[in-house]
């Protein structure tokens, strides 16, 4: 059944399959605090969101992406991705565009913090929010935006979590991220999945692109993220919550990750 009810501008043809008969070549759309649907859908425009407010994960063929709070995702036509977070509060602001210029950076998944010039430009396209007729300083306004992203985009690749298709390794990615306080070892995550080590090791790597160590560094950092949006933890306390024995040795792995340092949070 469709849903005459609009999601950023958009008709919801079936579930998850939205029609777009829209003749407008880009326009913005924001919501405070509005909630997406967690299914997968696809539309065919492509869409650069904004995170302005909270985080949210972009879950995307075989990888999820957590886009923090102040980064953007670009997420090209076509592309089938559901969301998801447990951030009290998410705000987020999408820009979707109907046609991009012929470059290779736009056919691909891009996540990267957002620079002040991209910051200020898509506060100051609140002025069209959801304005469905195009204006001559909107249209510049908007190709001002997509043509500089590849030049606003310095990517943070350890916001993308490599997802595995084999079960035995899906088990050793569950225990990691429910155990993440546990200072387990990889002969641990061997046993769990009935592998010897080395046979773990190899199929870990060659799956994923990144060695166990680095993926449990990665969801320890993922997590801490979540917890210091709550702001209810100390950072000494987030450290020990996502299972570092040191704020010292926490907050070097952080800023390892995310390239700048962790805000104190009391």
């Amino acid at each position: 059944m469709q849903n005459d009810t609009p999601k950023c501008g958009l008709l919801e043809k079936s579930q998850g399959e939205f029609f777009d008969d829209l003749s407008i070549d880009a326009y913005f759309w924001y919501v405070q605090d509005w909630k997406h649907d967690h299914y997968t859908h696809s539309h065919q425009r492509y869409q650069l969101t904004y995170v302005e407010q909270g985080y949210q994960y972009f879950h995307l063929n075989n990888k999820t992406y957590l886009v923090p709070q102040h980064h953007v995702i670009w997420i090209p036509s076509h592309t089938e991705h559901r969301i998801s977070s447990e951030s009290q509060t998410v705000h987020l602001r999408v820009a979707l565009f109907k046609q991009v210029p012929q470059d290779d950076f736009f056919q691909q998944v891009h996540v990267f913090p957002a620079p002040p010039v991209l910051k200020e430009m898509l506060l100051y396209a609140n002025k069209w929010n959801q304005v469905m007729d195009e204006k001559p300083e909107q249209v510049l306004f908007i190709q001002a935006i997509v043509r500089n992203l590849p030049e606003f985009c310095l990517e943070n690749e350890n916001l993308h979590i490599p997802v595995p298709s084999n079960p035995r390794l899906l088990t050793v990615c569950d225990y990691i991220h429910t155990h993440v306080h546990l200072n387990f070892k990889t002969d641990d995550l061997a046993a769990i999945a009935q592998l010897s080590t080395r046979s773990l090791q190899r199929l870990f790597k060659r799956e994923t692109g990144i060695n166990i160590q680095k993926y449990t560094q990665l969801i320890r950092i993922l997590k801490s993220i979540e917890l210091h949006d709550t702001q209810r933890y100390t950072l000494s306390e987030i450290a020990h919550l996502v299972g570092y024995n040191s704020l010292t040795a926490f907050t070097s792995s952080y800023h390892n990750i995310m390239k700048k340092k962790i805000k104190k949070t009391k």
